[in-house]
């Protein structure tokens, strides 16, 4: 599974993206958050995560924090 952290989060809207460790970005939805409260989330929390298929290409899915 995948780790990173926030890298950008616009918690008004319900998304964000995270850098994984080799640096790219994946966008996230809120509705993708395991276990914890969107409105918590801060840019540089750790998280993991899988990487999914949607419409518009690939994102992170199934995101739980790791520390923060």
């Amino acid at each position: 599974m995948p780790t990173g952290t926030i890298a950008r989060l616009l918690i008004d809207k319900g998304f964000g993206f995270i850098r994984d460790e080799s640096g790219l970005g994946h966008f996230f939805h809120r509705s993708s958050l395991r276990g914890g409260v969107f409105v918590l989330l801060r840019e540089g929390h750790r998280l993991d995560f899988t990487i999914e298929e949607s419409q518009k290409g690939p994102r992170a899915g199934d995101v739980r924090l790791i520390e923060g």
